[in-house]
């Protein structure tokens, strides 16, 4: 989406905002505009506490859907948050506020994912922001036919989450240093510490490459039973660090679009696909609203008035 300044004389006030000051447009997701929708919306409170609402496309007369026909009429979910919070200069100010970020993201998430228990949901990545719903329709109405396509894609649906994990030495100097360390008397043996050191790394590295071989065996059943099963495959990129979210190195991490009916087998396999192969670890989640197949159409990103505070934005972790 484009980034564009967020100005006052653009924003429109509205009421029940958390706090005094100026509305803008908070958008969580796409779906059909029907009576479940609206019904599911009205009992949701959002972002900021805010109330959440339907925003109705733009019927072909000119005037708003109201919800009570033609399925293929679609709606964003949205609340009106105040412009302090949600312009560009305040989106990057807390973006390096980890509690405003998380807070903001649970209540996102929390909106999607009460939603998709009423029907289905195409998500959109975290503050999505327009200057009022004026532009929040002119956006819907002209990724209108994408949208349509996207939600039949996606219905009946669901995400797992799939990674895998290399349980294997280090072979970073300093690592295992017990390990690294000769035992006293190694070099009465015939083995000075110098050699019994190179020793050691060497088979930490043998272990290292098997445990690498291992993984990729391991991805290559989960890939089959992918192609059997899925729909789609979302590559992402491997988490390091705190990111990661669990011991050893993250090799995989992949996300896999099925049919509801079809999880729980895909499931079984995946379950299985380390069973046999030392030093390697698969972590399968879900099952999750798709988040990684919600690729907005062209039109939405040409509208104007818009801010996207997470262009990373996925599943929750």
């Amino acid at each position: 989406m484009t980034a564009e300044e967020t100005t006052p004389e653009e924003t429109t006030a509205a009421e029940g905002l958390p706090h005094d000051g100026d509305a803008v447009t908070y958008v969580y997701a796409v779906a059909r505009d029907s009576a479940a929708l609206r019904e599911s919306a009205a009992e949701l409170t959002g972002v900021r506490g805010a109330a959440v609402r339907v925003v109705a496309e733009t019927e072909r007369d000119g005037s708003a859907h109201d919800g009570t026909a033609e399925p293929a009429q679609v709606a964003f979910v949205a609340s009106s948050v105040s412009a302090r919070d949600f312009d560009e200069d305040a989106l990057r100010r807390h973006l390096e506020d980890l509690e405003w970020l998380e807070a903001v993201a649970r209540a996102h998430h929390v909106v999607i994912e009460t939603l998709a228990g009423a029907t289905t949901v195409l998500p959109l990545r975290l503050a999505t922001v327009y200057l009022d719903d004026d532009r929040a329709r002119e956006a819907l109405d002209a990724g209108h036919d994408g949208f349509v396509q996207l939600l039949a894609r996606l219905e009946g649906h669901v995400e797992w989450g799939v990674k895998i994990y290399v349980d294997a030495p280090a072979d970073s100097p300093g690592a295992d240093s017990a390990a690294t360390t000769p035992a006293p008397g190694a070099a009465d043996a015939g083995v000075g510490p110098g050699r019994s050191y190179l020793r050691t790394r060497r088979a930490q590295r043998s272990s290292r490459e098997r445990a690498h071989e291992a993984a990729r065996t391991a991805a290559d059943r989960i890939e089959a039973a992918g192609h059997a099963y899925a729909t789609d495959r979302a590559r992402h990129r491997v988490q390091q660090g705190e990111l990661a979210g669990s011991s050893g190195e993250n090799v995989v991490n992949d996300a896999y679009l099925l049919r509801e009916d079809r999880s729980q087998a895909f499931r079984a396999e995946v379950a299985r696909a380390a069973e046999d192969l030392p030093g390697v670890r698969v972590e399968i989640t879900g099952p999750w609203v798709p988040y990684s197949f919600t690729t907005p159409p062209d039109g939405m990103s040409e509208a104007s008035g818009t801010s996207d505070a997470s262009r990373a934005e996925g599943r929750p972790s």
